[in-house]
């Protein structure tokens, strides 16, 4: 397996754990609704804050990692794309496929006008 296999995966991992944590703002944000007017209000500040605007933009890109990376591994069940020079092509094309992801979605959610009413 080359050096490009191996980062890849393990940022793949990585990336997924990134985003199993990313679902405790979900979680925060869920309860809140659940417990009312006021949590909601409450949670609301706390989730349009600064520093968590810089967590969301982190969690699309390694939604978008992981999500290019998953389709490469679809290829891979194939049977394509497996030697050593595809493999390490294919970890850019991931790379470059989720930095055109994220940058659309966090354009979208921070600068389209995708605020909640």
């Amino acid at each position: 397996m080359s050096r490009y296999s191996l980062l890849s995966s393990i940022s793949n991992r990585l990336t997924g754990l990134l985003l199993s944590l990313g679902l405790l703002l979900l979680l925060y944000w869920l309860v809140s609704l659940a417990e009312g007017a006021r949590a909601y209000a409450g949670a609301r500040a706390v989730l349009a804050s600064l520093p968590l605007k810089v967590i969301y933009a982190l969690l699309a890109l390694a939604f978008a990692y992981h999500l290019a990376a998953g389709v490469r591994h679809l290829v891979w069940d194939t049977g394509h794309g497996l030697s050593r020079e595809q493999s390490r092509r294919s970890a850019g094309w991931v790379l470059a496929a989720a930095l055109i992801i994220a940058a659309i979605l966090i354009w979208r959610a921070l600068f389209a006008g995708a605020a909640a009413p």
